[in-house]
């Protein structure tokens, strides 16, 4: 059961190393782009290009749906980036149903670990696989395996890091559930437990207020994909822009915050402790440019700043 990228390295694996796959779950076709043709996932592209059976439910509380689930008498379920299962689901399977998520259990429970970690200056995660129970993400533990978070990172790159070493944990968990030698372990609950929030318009805004270290961390916590956004004050135009890349410099200035510096192969934004080098943005309209393309052919004004 999966739908993004992310699940289709743990699907390959399975397939790759024999394992009959009965059926695969995936998220309904959904219209995308201008003519609003039907968007097929990442994995069911990849199960039909490995003629697997694919189910595609709406709901997964809807009587026809558990019917055919039924049928395809599945052993095992495996569940990668998928979305909650109610317990009629999880529940179905002879030797239970367990999840990849990717980070350091119990810590990032929730929709967006990967981007949580690097917003959050951690530098370490991992992947964990647990059983599945009524609540999200809080199952007994099976496998966990920890990598180290390069200072340079983006979401990007450590997802595809994840994604590799999160279908090889998989495949570590199905053999020791085959073999009966499956060991479980209780997450520990506490209240320094950190939460990967469902990432929104609010969270994904840059405070230029903040220090340099958290403003960024969140442009590479949130890059290629939603990306940090901020609004461009430039003359009579206020813009909302994206930010995908930058680098950063510690110095003491006398620079009011949000100020803009530019030059003809450099812009960076004075912060409080510093300034942020932007290296890769996107206006309204406008394709994602790095900063010296966009200086060729773009003003700005003597008090532009960002907001």
């Amino acid at each position: 059961m999966g739908t993004p990228d992310f699940a289709v390295a743990t699907l390959k694996t399975l397939v790759e190393n024999n394992f009959n796959i009965v059926g695969v779950i995936t998220a309904p076709d959904k219209p995308a782009g201008r003519g609003q043709k039907l968007n097929e996932s990442a994995v069911k592209q990849f199960a039909v290009s490995q003629n697997l059976t694919v189910l595609q439910p709406a709901n997964l509380k809807n009587d026809d749906f558990l019917n055919e689930l039924k049928k395809l008498n599945a052993n095992l379920q495996i569940v990668v980036a998928f979305r909650m299962l109610p317990k009629v689901v999880w529940q179905m399977p002879e030797y239970g149903t367990f999840n990849l998520h990717a980070s350091l259990l119990p810590n990032y429970r929730g929709a967006a670990p990967i981007n949580w970690t690097i917003i959050n200056g951690e530098t370490k995660t991992g992947v964990s696989t647990f059983f599945i129970d009524e609540k999200i993400d809080t199952g007994d533990m099976i496998l966990q395996e920890n990598i180290n978070i390069n200072p340079e990172e983006n979401a990007g790159s450590l997802h595809d890091k994840l994604m590799l070493i999160g279908s090889e944990l998989v495949l570590k968990t199905v053999n020791l559930i085959q073999n009966g030698a499956v060991k479980t372990i209780p997450q520990t609950e506490s209240s320094n437990i950190k939460t990967a929030y469902k990432l929104d318009r609010d969270n994904c805004k840059i405070d230029w207020n903040d220090s340099l270290e958290n403003i960024y961390n969140l442009i590479r916590g949130l890059s290629p994909y939603p990306a940090a956004w901020c609004s461009l004050l430039n003359g009579n135009d206020t813009l909302d822009i994206k930010i995908y890349s930058a680098d950063k410099e510690q110095l003491s200035h006398e620079n009011a915050i949000g100020t803009i510096i530019s030059t003809k192969k450099e812009l960076k934004v004075a912060v409080s402790n510093g300034y942020i080098i932007i290296k890769e943005l996107k206006l309204p309209g406008k394709r994602t440019m790095d900063v010296k393309s966009l200086l060729n052919g773009y003003t700005f004004e003597v008090n532009a700043k960002m907001l």
